[in-house]
């Protein structure tokens, strides 16, 4: 019955209090990061997939050293799906440097994401297979998870460590069967953007050649260390990388049982990687040594 002039408002309902529920934060477990990291890489890619009628090409380093609107649109995407699930994370990618986690952010499970959005750009302005996105998760100092995809070829590869290496177009997990001698091995190296040290690598690649079955040069240090483990070279080596370039793929590389350190046999991290089997990696590097390829 409609309320007459004067008379109380009726009482308002009240409603139970609604919180919002809290983000679930995906945890540090490595196999809860590789599925992060499976997630930000299936995005990066449909970003990445459909190229532009137009391509915005920059240089950096050199002027063979491109970055495109798309490595920039792909890194922004994978940042975005990480800090969704984990906002006090530090990233470290190869376009946007690194973002450090929040102030007061607690460090006890602290993950760093090594990110390259398009780990061989040159081919990918080139429309060229032999790029991928690759995506590095590392809990303690060392990568746990990693994940490398190759849109090209439509595989991805991904690892736990401790828990094996896979691609996502073979059943079971990848492991290396026993090599061929140095002489008769499928060697994968890679070049610098500077004029004068791809000279030097030149002269190094020349020497090696008639020592081995024949080079191999894909362009993206990723793909080449997940070449190794998938068996389709036996041998990659170079110098010059950063720790974007071969997080992900030397994870993959080790957990398919290859042995993987720096050019000279050293711990990752001085900007040269070797990845080969174990009975042949020794025979590499004094090879490699002979022939100075460390310093060049």
């Amino acid at each position: 019955r409609p309320g007459r002039v004067g008379d109380d408002p009726p009482p308002r309902r009240r409603h139970p209090t609604r919180t919002r529920p809290a983000p679930v934060r995906v945890s540090a477990e490595p196999a809860d990061l590789l599925s992060l990291a499976r997630r930000a890489a299936d995005a990066a890619v449909a970003t990445v997939r459909e190229r532009p009628s137009a391509l915005e090409v920059d240089t950096k380093s050199s002027s063979t050293d491109m970055v495109t609107q798309m490595d920039r649109a792909a890194e922004e995407t994978i940042r975005a799906v990480i800090l969704a699930d984990r906002p006090d994370d530090r990233i470290v990618g190869e376009e946007m440097g690194d973002r450090p986690p929040p102030t007061g952010a607690d460090d006890a499970d602290a993950v760093t994401w090594w990110i390259d959005p398009i780990d061989g750009t040159t081919n990918y302005v080139y429309d060229h297979p032999g790029w991928n996105v690759s995506i590095a998760a590392e809990l303690g100092g060392r990568t746990v998870a990693a994940v490398v995809a190759d849109p090209t070829h439509g595989r991805t590869y991904s690892a736990v460590r401790g828990g094996g290496a896979e691609v996502s177009d073979r059943p079971g997990l990848l492991r290396l069967v026993d090599p061929p001698p140095l002489s008769h091995a499928l060697v994968a190296t890679g070049f610098s953007y500077d004029p004068a040290r791809r000279h030097r690598q030149g002269l190094v690649v020349a020497e090696l050649l008639p020592r081995v079955r024949d080079i191999r040069r894909m362009g993206a240090a990723a793909l080449d260390l997940c070449s190794v483990a998938a068996g389709r070279v036996d041998v990659y080596f170079e110098v010059g990388l950063s720790p974007w370039d071969i997080a992900a793929g030397s994870l993959v590389a080790e957990e398919a049982g290859a042995r993987v350190a720096a050019i000279d046999g050293g711990p990752l991290g001085t900007g040269s990687v070797l990845a080969a089997h174990p009975a042949l990696f020794d025979e590499v590097i004094g090879l490699l040594d002979e022939l100075g390829a460390a310093s060049v």
